[in-house]
């Protein structure tokens, strides 16, 4: 299986970041160029500008240090602190190792790229109509629901992805800053069961009773019952960020997860969750429900 150890979604949102700076301080991609080459002035070390490197970086094709990100800002008039720490942070992390890539023999790169965005993350909003959310896994129930959707999958493989599932939900209690998870999940995934072993989905839902009780977790069920909604059109993962970096959308399937980047494009999912969660029972009622099922 190849590899690409750059995650390069992190490129992404920073070549994004920078592009919309760029514009909204209405400046073209020659403008921009120029008055970098102009900030320089013969400073030593420093880049020559061009219209096809700025461009180049914006896609994501090209690597930029954290002391250009400080000239660039600096051209585009951006004053605000945190935006300045928050890209320089992204231009220093955006080849950085992760402990996923331990796996990669097994983790697919479009996967290494969501582990990637979700460290990096503050807050995951999650709508999971078949799945419990990979998040709120047991090892139990992430070892058969792997083996099942990866049935090419040996068995050291399908343990290494368990093992990978249940790493990333370190970031539910990191000391600094645990990330914000609210998750809706389509009452269809409280029900299934696990006919040769019945257990698994017993642990399983105490396990969701478990963290619905962490401050930094809201939980909430689809009812089967409940009226039509944007929820019908499938699973989806909304990936927050701290400061002006842009939300994210994840979209599984068999092959992987595929993304959403555009700020307009991502906004469809914000109004779509926001229905979902109308549409949910309430964090309350959510665990009365799970208290019955168990």
């Amino acid at each position: 299986m190849s590899y690409q150890p750059v995650p390069t979604v992190r490129r992404r949102r920073l070549g994004s970041t920078l592009r919309k700076l760029r514009t909204e301080a209405g400046m073209t991609l020659d403008a921009a160029a120029e008055a970098l080459n102009a900030t320089a002035n013969g400073s030593p070390g420093a880049r020559h500008w061009t219209a096809p490197k700025l461009s180049r970086i914006e896609n994501a094709n090209a690597t930029i240090r954290t002391t250009e990100v400080e000239v660039l800002l600096r051209a585009y008039e951006v004053t605000d602190c945190e935006i300045r720490v928050a890209l320089e942070g992204l231009a220093k992390d955006a080849g950085k190792r992760g402990w996923w890539q331990t796996y990669r023999g097994v983790v697919a790169p479009a996967y290494a790229d969501y582990i990637s965005l979700e460290s990096d993350a503050d807050s995951v909003r999650d709508y999971a109509p078949l799945v419990i959310p990979g998040l709120l896994q047991t090892s139990e129930y992430a070892r058969e629901t792997i083996a099942a959707n990866a049935r090419a999958r040996s068995a050291s493989e399908v343990s290494a992805l368990a093992e990978v599932r249940l790493a990333r939900q370190a970031v539910l209690t990191r000391a600094d800053t645990p990330l914000r998870l609210w998750a809706v999940i389509h009452e269809t995934a409280l029900r299934r069961r696990f006919a040769d072993r019945p257990a698994i989905m017993a642990e399983q839902l105490r396990r969701l009773l478990d963290v619905a009780e962490w401050p930094t977790v809201t939980l909430q069920v689809m009812p089967i019952d409940a009226a039509p909604n944007p929820g019908d059109a499938g699973a989806f993962t909304l990936v927050g960020f701290p400061g002006p970096m842009p939300d994210v959308v994840s979209q599984e399937n068999l092959r992987g997860p595929t993304y959403v980047e555009g700020v307009d494009d991502v906004n469809v999912f914000v109004d779509a969750f926001g229905r979902i969660a109308d549409s949910a029972l309430s964090p309350d009622a959510t665990k009365g429900l799970i208290a019955d099922l168990v």
